[in-house]
């Protein structure tokens, strides 16, 4: 996509965007039907996939749901899903693919812990153009389109602006993190527990919610070693669109690295190299 001013910036999210964020949210509102009517059933199914992580009835159920209304509402429009993979537009090769993580958080879902969200994304080419993450249990929904800010609220009508920290050191700063045991095994952990050493505080929220804290303000720095792109594609414009920096672990923005440091952006280069120089 061609690099556009901060101003043509906004006018392109204001109202080349207003269509798809509005379609996201009524994605949203039917993945929450689904996921909420399986929260803390009894008889949820629950099945390993080949890569052992689990799966959920509520997992399949909100992608097949979601997939649904978009082979109606957006045929030039291709798809990719964690659970049923790529599809191709009905219409015809298309530049545009909506990214959906039916349930991001299925451990959590399943033990019956509230941190869990249906992540909701638009891409045109490499470009992520609209994110949205919704939470149920939480009654809490974010979401971002290109050039129109960031925003948190039950739903579209009741929206807050959001914004980064303005936090500058390391020392003062909050840091979040995912398993430790996946940096060990890549070979990180050293830099890993340097950071934590040097940042005033230090917890393990896990999955789309470090995020959602780092646009929020509530905290600094996120980072997590490994991702597919349905676990990141919708939390980058929400990161960004708040103000803060979000990159692959090599410093390289967008969503396809395989792995993630969000921050407000004062922080991203010590944070980057304190990754780096732990390898």
């Amino acid at each position: 996509m061609t690099a556009v001013s901060s101003g043509a910036a906004t006018v392109l999210g204001m109202a080349g965007y207003a269509d798809d964020l509005a379609l996201a949210h009524v994605l949203a509102d039917t993945a929450d039907a689904v996921s909420m009517a399986r929260f803390r059933a009894l008889d949820l199914h629950v099945t390993a996939k080949p890569d052992l992580t689990p799966v959920s009835d509520a997992d399949t159920a909100v992608e097949k749901a979601l997939r649904s209304t978009l082979s109606r509402t957006r045929p030039r429009d291709g798809v990719l899903g964690e659970e049923y993979g790529v599809t191709e537009a009905a219409a015809g090769p298309s530049t545009r693919q909506w990214v959906i993580d039916p349930i991001d958080g299925t451990k959590n879902f399943i033990r019956g812990v509230p941190i869990w969200a249906t992540l909701i994304a638009l891409m045109e080419g490499d470009q992520v153009v609209v994110g949205l993450v919704s939470a149920p249990a939480l009654s809490r929904r974010w979401w971002a389109a290109l050039g129109h800010g960031a925003y948190v609220g039950r739903h579209q009508a009741q929206a807050s602006p959001i914004r980064v920290s303005g936090v500058s050191r390391l020392a003062d700063a909050s840091f979040c993190y995912s398993s430790l045991a996946q940096w060990e095994e890549m070979g990180r952990l050293s830099g890993m527990l340097d950071l934590m050493r040097r940042t005033w505080r230090s917890r393990a929220y896990g999955d789309f919610y470090g995020y959602m804290l780092v646009a929020e303000g509530a905290v600094d720095v996120m980072v997590e070693p490994e991702l597919s792109l349905w676990d990141v594609a919708a939390l980058l414009p929400i990161v960004t669109e708040a103000g803060g920096t979000f990159t692959d672990l090599s410093g390289r923005p967008g969503p396809h690295g395989g792995g993630a440091i969000a921050t407000n952006g004062k922080l991203h280069a010590d944070v980057l190299d304190r990754l780096v120089a732990g390898e």
